[in-house]
């Protein structure tokens, strides 16, 4: 099979990143077959499937007269055997477990050809711990799409042990079809590319709040008016050869050592946990949320990430 030869996409879960896949397919033309486990998660996946379209077409990013048509390609299905039979890819967003992610594709390779290919948006699994039951360990690969799926264009492409080149290219091929950036691992490794970055971020960020360094909203004001801006254009080695590598090396000679190595959990985040603060979703975390503050924030990333994806259209 070639990427151009995929015609029917089984995508599995309506939640936060499950609409916004199928959304991604429908949207350059896919047949997709959503599935969710009710009738309940079916409607949930529509209605932010249609908000997020609406998104796009208030920003110019989608043609009104187009929406009935993108819609009429996702059908909602709530059994696997409904969402597999007759598909050539899946793409996997269901509960981050190992045990239940290995369940559902083994069932799955009873329903689907032998060519399907078999994708995991799972933010940080070992694609070779989830295909071990499999007879077909050869098409599994990852796909990790980043949350929000339709604002965010990054893909990381992560094969496992018995992934072929084949699978891979297919997989690469397809995210490129879609609009997608693809950026594929030479090897598997936890959390992938982004989560390792993100977390040595905020590894620092707590440091330097538990330090007393700076308190974290002037640690969120240093990354928002600094580095975030930088790092849309350019990436750490495109910045570090901008900047002249022998300033970065005499910055880490002395810098590194300084920084933190720790491999527990910062306790302020222990803490939060512990006290049930886990963030937005609770009103409270390292900030204080309402909603009204949580709303504006939230439209506030919206827009920067449409502005971003209005950009890169134009430089297509």
């Amino acid at each position: 099979m070639k990427a151009k030869e995929i015609k029917t996409i089984c995508n599995l879960g309506t939640g936060n990143m499950g609409f916004g896949t199928a959304l991604m397919f429908a949207l350059s033309g896919y047949q997709v077959k959503m599935f969710g486990r009710s009738e309940e998660s079916i409607k949930r996946g529509f209605k932010n499937i249609r908000a997020a379209l609406e998104t796009y077409r208030i920003n110019g990013l989608v043609q009104e007269v187009k929406i009935p048509e993108i819609m009429s390609r996702i059908e909602g299905v709530t059994t696997l055997q409904e969402a597999a039979v007759g598909t050539d890819f899946v793409i996997e967003s269901i509960a981050e477990n190992l045990h239940i992610k290995q369940q559902v594709f083994t069932e799955l390779e009873t329903y689907c050809s032998p060519k399907t290919i078999f994708a995991t948006n799972t933010s940080g699994l070992s694609p070779t711990a989830i295909a071990e039951p499999l007879k077909f360990k050869d098409r599994f690969i990852v796909a990790h799409f980043w949350n929000p799926p339709h604002l965010m264009p990054l893909v990381e492409v992560v094969p496992g042990l018995h992934t072929t080149q084949q699978t891979v290219d297919i997989a690469c091929q397809l995210m490129e079809l879609i609009g997608k950036k693809p950026v594929l691992l030479n090897n598997e490794a936890l959390g992938f590319i982004g989560n390792r970055l993100q977390l040595a971020l905020l590894r620092e960020a707590f440091y330097i709040v538990e330090a007393g360094i700076a308190s974290k909203e002037a640690v969120d004001t240093a990354v928002k008016y600094s580095l975030g801006r930088r790092l849309s254009t350019t990436g750490p080695f495109e910045s570090a050869d901008l900047g002249g590598l022998d300033i970065f090396l005499n910055i880490s000679n002395y810098l590194l050592k300084d920084l933190s190595s720790r491999t527990e959990p910062s306790h302020i985040l222990k803490s939060a946990v512990e006290q049930g603060n886990l963030g937005a979703k609770t009103g409270t975390g390292l900030y204080q949320w309402t909603p009204e503050g949580l709303e504006n924030l939230k439209r506030a990333r919206e827009n920067n990430l449409i502005e971003l994806l209005k950009r890169d259209q134009e430089n297509k």
